[in-house]
């Protein structure tokens, strides 16, 4: 193999390992929008469920239960 294929042979493999740095950075890019956003909504949930307890809206009544005596 003489010097200018291995030259052309490398900025092949450089070319082939700069695409695929691109491709990773923009899908790690994207994961990380996506965590950002679910955390969002996990937080907001969270906080829902924080004043609904608060509001005393927390039980869970079953059709073959009781009413409260209240």
């Amino acid at each position: 193999m003489d010097d200018d294929s291995r030259i052309e042979t490398l900025e092949a493999h450089v070319a082939e390992l700069q695409r695929q740095a691109e491709e990773l950075s923009e899908m790690l890019a994207l994961r990380g929008r996506e965590v950002d956003e679910l955390t969002r909504k996990v937080a907001m949930l969270m906080e829902r469920e924080i004043a609904r307890q608060a509001d005393g809206e927390g039980g869970i009544y079953f059709g073959d239960e009781k009413p409260p005596h209240w």
